[in-house]
């Protein structure tokens, strides 16, 4: 095997991640994630959290308010995540009114939205992956708390998702480093391409064009080695660099993260976004953001794996004793 190019959540990076190190493989992880991590042995093409959750951060509260609820699933992604955004919330002086989190896959959002209800926050922050987002956003319409209301701003909810949530999400926001609707030849050729093979309706997504651009980036670095031996190319793949459908984007010699532009869209009724605010360039990747200290993030990251018992995600078991504890 060349490479590897995969992985969704952060919690089966990890897992993954001892395996390509062992066998000194190459890993091309497209998801955007929580950052704290640098391997030698994985291409991270998503953001890191400099280059989606701190511009979101801000940008939520200079427009949308500054007492913010924090709600994501039980595993590492949204626990680092909501962790860094703690810090950067104090630097502002914001207040964080509430923090819940549930299980992957979980529909029951009952509680957590009473607990919104009740707490009347000025912007939610959302770190909620997967098929969850849907029960989440109609739990809130059912509740009548609209995005005039209490507007949400969301890590993980692209294109393809919107198809499956109606119009429940409107309104909403959500940080990306791509959207469908990014007005360029470049990417105007990449969806007609995508949607010729796949389906005229088929959505695009940011992690779907990471995994496009990580899978060019390996061919040019293979093209430029004239060989697929892995010692090669992986000395060649810090050299890459290409005009991708969301800009140009450059693996960083340092991080082997990409540079990358940060988005933030507002999701419509045609179930795309309304690009309103885009960096005015490529933002370098920073894996460990400055507000921590390297020590500090490896012991959060240490306590989290210790306290579910050698995983990367909260056992269910766990995650239904804290959720009875909260109500």
């Amino acid at each position: 095997v060349q490479g590897v190019f995969g992985c969704w959540t952060s919690a089966s990076r990890k897992m993954v991640r001892p395996v390509v190190e062992q066998y000194d493989n190459l890993l091309f992880y497209p998801v955007q994630y929580e950052g704290l991590e640098q391997s030698p042995n994985i291409i991270y093409l998503g953001a890191a959290p400099n280059q989606q959750i701190f511009p979101a951060v801000y940008w939520s509260l200079k427009h949308l308010g500054t007492r913010v609820y924090l709600i994501g699933s039980d595993y590492v992604f949204p626990r680092v995540a909501n962790w860094l955004m703690r810090q950067q919330l104090a630097l502002f002086h914001a207040e964080v009114v509430g923090e819940r989190y549930i299980p992957l896959g979980s529909q029951n959002m009952a509680s957590v939205v009473a607990d919104i209800q009740a707490l009347k926050p000025d912007v939610i922050l959302n770190t909620i992956n997967g098929d969850s987002n849907i029960a989440f956003f109609h739990a809130l319409k059912v509740a009548g708390i609209s995005a005039d209301d209490i507007p949400v701003m969301s890590f993980s909810v692209g294109e393809a998702m919107l198809r499956s949530m109606h119009d429940d999400a409107v309104g909403h926001y959500a940080s990306w480093n791509y959207f469908q609707s990014i007005d360029s030849p470049a990417n105007k050729a990449f969806v007609q391409a995508y949607q010729g093979k796949f389906g005229k309706d088929a959505p695009v997504s940011d992690p779907m064009e990471a995994a496009w651009i990580g899978v060019h980036l390996w061919a040019n670095a293979v093209r430029s080695a004239h060989t697929t031996d892995l010692d090669v190319v992986r000395k060649t793949m810090v050299q890459q660099s290409m005009r991708a459908p969301e800009g140009i984007v450059s693996i960083d010699y340092q991080t082997q993260h990409l540079w990358k532009t940060a988005r933030i869209g507002r999701i419509g009724a045609n179930q795309q976004f309304d690009i309103l605010w885009t960096s005015k360039e490529a933002l370098r990747p920073y894996p460990y953001p400055a507000l921590i200290a390297k020590r500090e993030a490896k012991q959060f990251l240490h306590k989290l794996y210790k306290d579910w018992g050698g995983h990367w995600e909260a056992p269910l078991a766990q995650v239904a004793a804290e959720g009875e504890a909260n109500e």
